[in-house]
Parts: C-alpha cells; structure tokens; sequence
C-alpha cells in the first residue's frame, strides 16, 4: 500500500516532499508537546500542589499515576478506531477531551477532584501519544521513519525541559499560582487543533462489521488499577496477610486472567495476542515496559528529592533536571538520523537500554549531599538512554507489522509503556512513601523529638526529613536500574533486521523494500 500524503508519494525524499510531510506533522507535533507538557509541567510543583489541596504523599503519587492508568486503558482503545476512522478526526477528539481535563484539574479544589480530572485528561493524553505515532507510520516509511521520529523525541524532550522549568516558575510566581500549571495548556492545545485542520490529510480507510473490544479494555484496566491501589495502601492502611490483601490481588489477578480469555476470543481485540505473541512485538513489550517504569520514575520523584531532600525552590529543581532532558533531545535527534541514514535499529536500542541501566545505578547511591555535577552526569545517562530506547521500541514493531495493523500494534506498545510506567510511579511511589515514613520515625525516636518540634530542634527535624527523602530515592532508583536492566536483556534478544523502505509489508514482492541488513 502506497497512499499518497496531503499530496505527496510517501516513498518520495526529495526536499519537497520533506516540506510537505512536515507542515502535515506540525500540528501533530504541537499536540505531542502539548501532551507531554502536562506531565512534565507538574513534576516540579506537585509538591507545593499537593500542600494546597492538603494531599498526602500516596495521593501525591496517584496524581500522576491516575493520568497513567487512564492512558494506558484507553491507549489500545485509540489504536483499534485509528484502524477503523479518520485519524485526523480521532486526534482532534482526543485533544477536546483533553482540554476538559486539563481545565477541570485547574479548577479542582481538593486531592480526589484533583486525581478525578487528571484520570480525565489522561484518557486525551493517551489518544494523543498514541495517534500522533500511528499518523506518522500511515504517512512514512520505516526506513525513513527514524529521521521523522527523531523530530518526535525533539519536541518530547523540549516539552520535558521546558516543562518542569514553567512549572516551578509558575508555582514560585505568586499573581499565577499552581493552577495556571494546567490552564496554560489550553491555549497551545487549540492552536494545535487549528493546525491539525488546516494541515493534516491522512486517508481514511474504513471497515465494516467490526466491533470495538471495551470490554477487553475495562477489564485490564480494572484489574491493573485494584492491583495498584493495593501497592498504594499494604502495610499501612492494612497488612499483607489481611482479608484485604487477599481480596485485592486475588480480584485483580481474577480480572486479568479473564481479559486474556476475553482477547482470545474477542473479533477485535484490544491487545491483539497474535501480535503481542510474536518475538519482535513482545520483546519490545518488554523493553517498553521496563524503560516505562524507569522512565517516569525518574520524571516523578527527581525533582521532589531536589526539593525535599536539597531544599531547592521548584524553579531550582526544574534547572537540575536539564541534563537529564539535554540527554533526551540529543540522542533521539542524533539515533533517528543515524537510524534513517544505516537502516539499523538495534545497536542504538541496546546502547540506550545499557545507558539507561548505567545512569539508574549510579542514582541508586545518591544521598542528601550527593555532589550535584556526578548527579547530572548520572541524569546524562538516564537521558540519553530513553532518547534512543522510547521511540525506537515503537518503531521496530511497526516494521515487522502490514500497514492495515500499524495502529494495533503501535498502540500495544504504547499500551505497555504507560502500563510501565503506571506500576513504576505507583510501586516505588508506594516504597518511597514507607521508606520516608520509617526513616523519620527512626530518626525522631535516635533523636528523642517529636515531628512537631520548635525552635532550634525544628532544624534538626527538617535534616531528618532531608535525609530520609535522600535514602528512600536511592532506593527506588536502585529498583528503577533493575527494571532498566530488563530492557538491556530484551534489547540483545531482538532479531537483527533492516528497516523496509516501503509502507506496506506487502510491496516487498514488488520489491519496494529494502532486504535485511544485520543490526
């Protein structure tokens, strides 16, 4: 299949051509940005947030996870109707709902109406990330993909460093305030509408007699989130060996046992488990899961660590994680072009996976006084590591896949990802949480002093809470290298194989393609 792009052969590379296929991609781009703005935006002021809507540190941690969970339900959801609808149509949705959200969260006055509208705009969130890849797989070849997803990681990255740097601006200006942490999206989310209209012109290819898997999708959905919210409350709201426990992983692991019957069977399912099965799909499923789990981990908890264990402001802390977002946007900018340029995939996946598992141990050593320029370093690592890992796990699908299940199966990916990343925020928010708790209980008791200590034994209270915040990052950090350390393994497991020059699977009998190159 070879469908011609507002106008242009997508087999095509002249510069012209370039032209076009990135004034269709510009208002795709303003949306990812948009997008990814809203997550990082927070990172720096969820401490002061939480303190305003009088939140604890699990609803501190399910602030974020609720926008996970939601993407990642829905992700496949979006996937299934870009293969059915008109992509173009189906972002421009996703970006309505996402405004709601992100409107609704700015006007929240306490946590849980807080975690409600976010758990909202995550539902737009996973429609954008996810369509904005399936209409460039619709529009470029693979081999040519990797110049075009460089582009991509560049404006996640600029989102990601700009994000937690408008954050801490915002919260630390006091006529804004933590609101306009939200609202500030609205505005860039309707111009990206605007260009979407006036610039995107995908085909629309449509199917009849085909049903949507929503149950399939709630199903794993609510067994992932009951399994979630018993991380969140175990041993402290209750015990491992409880009613509650039992009823809680035993309900959750009911519910996902059934939504794998439920996909077996199902005409259209949401996870397709021919795909997931094959070696390529779900090695990457794997890589995308663990790089999932690193990745947001280090997103959330950085800056609180900057600002609760070093004492920074939330613009400081913003400033301390450029090295970590610097490393993004180059080695995603410098891989998808030698991507594009080699047609190989897999050295660059396994540098990152490796990069990403180096900087994660390092950051497992840190502590309350960790010089700052080891702790860039370490961010660098972490950095360049999912520059060349995220995109690129999507696109070594879409290779191996026909044109007709690039949205399925970009959508599985992606699906795991924030599925990864939604038990990585959750689990080491959860370690985090009782690591802190247990820390300062200890150290009040060493020190013979109450949390409610004044005067001069106020400082020694706050170094206590500085050091506990310091010990318990370390910690999940450590476990964030052992997630990491799983992609390195699925990475070296992916079959060496060359990036087609066609759209489609099925022009490599016309010879379109390009033939497999070790790599």
């Amino acid at each position: 299949m070879s469908a011609a792009v507002n106008g242009a052969s997508p087999t095509d590379t002249s510069p012209a051509v370039r032209r076009k296929v990135l004034k269709a991609l510009s208002g795709l781009l303003l949306a990812l940005f948009v997008s990814t703005l809203s997550s990082t935006v927070v990172s720096s002021a969820l401490p002061k947030i939480i303190g305003a809507v009088h939140g604890s540190q699990t609803q501190y941690t399910w602030v974020v996870t609720a926008t996970l969970l939601t993407t990642t339900a829905t992700t496949p959801i979006w996937g299934k109707l870009a293969d059915l609808f008109s992509k173009k149509t189906l972002v421009q949705a996703s970006i309505a709902v996402f405004v709601l959200g992100a409107v609704a969260s700015g006007v929240s006055q306490t946590a849980g109406q807080l975690i409600a509208s976010r758990a909202l705009q995550g539902v737009g969130v996973g429609g954008v990330q996810a369509l904005v890849q399936i209409s460039l797989a619709a529009m470029i070849p693979p081999r040519e993909r990797g110049r075009y997803s460089g582009y991509l990681s560049s404006v996640t990255a600029t989102s990601t460093i700009g994000g937690p740097l408008l954050g801490g601006v915002i919260v630390d200006t006091s006529w804004l305030g933590w609101r306009w942490c939200f609202f500030i999206g609205v505005p860039i989310a309707v111009v990206a509408l605007f260009l979407l209209q006036r610039t995107l012109n995908l085909p629309v290819i449509r199917r009849e007699n085909v049903r949507i898997d929503y149950l399939g999708a709630t199903l794993i959905a609510a067994g992932v989130s009951v399994l979630l919210v018993w991380v969140s409350f175990v041993d402290n709201s209750f015990g491992w060996a409880s009613w509650q426990t039992g009823a809680m992983v035993g309900g959750g692991l009911v519910l996902i046992a059934v939504a794998v019957w439920v996909e077996s069977r199902a005409a259209e399912p949401v996870v397709p488990l021919g795909i997931v099965r094959q070696r390529t799909t779900a090695l990457a499923i794997v890589g995308s899961l663990a790089v999932g789990t690193a990745m947001f981990g280090a997103a959330v908890f950085l800056s609180q660590y900057f600002q609760l264990s070093r004492g920074h402001s939330p613009t400081e802390a913003g400033l301390l994680t450029i090295p970590m977002m610097a490393g993004i946007l180059v080695a995603s900018t410098v891989a998808g072009r030698l991507i594009s340029r080699t047609g190989k995939i897999k050295p660059f996946i396994i540098t990152g996976a490796v990069l990403l598992t180096v900087g994660f141990a390092g950051l497992g050593t840190l502590d309350s006084r960790t010089p700052i320029l080891l702790l860039s370093v370490e961010m660098l690592c972490v950095g360049m590591g999912v520059g060349m890992t995220l995109q690129n796990l999507v696109l070594v699908v879409q290779n191996t896949v026909p044109l007709k299940d690039i949205g399925a199966a970009s959508s599985t990916v992606s699906f795991f990802r924030s599925l990864g990343g939604t038990i990585g925020v959750s689990v080491l928010g959860a370690v985090l949480a009782r690591h802190v708790q247990d820390q300062i209980a200890h150290g009040l008791a060493d020190a013979g002093l109450r949390s409610t200590a004044t005067g001069s034994d106020a400082g020694a209270v706050r170094e206590i809470v500085r050091v506990a915040y310091g010990d318990a990052t370390a910690q999940i950090f450590l476990l964030s290298a052992g997630a990491a350390l799983l992609a390195v393994i699925a990475a070296i497991l992916l079959k060496p194989t060359g990036l087609r020059s066609s759209l489609d699977l099925a022009e490599k009998s016309e010879g379109a393609a390009v033939p497999a190159e070790a790599g």
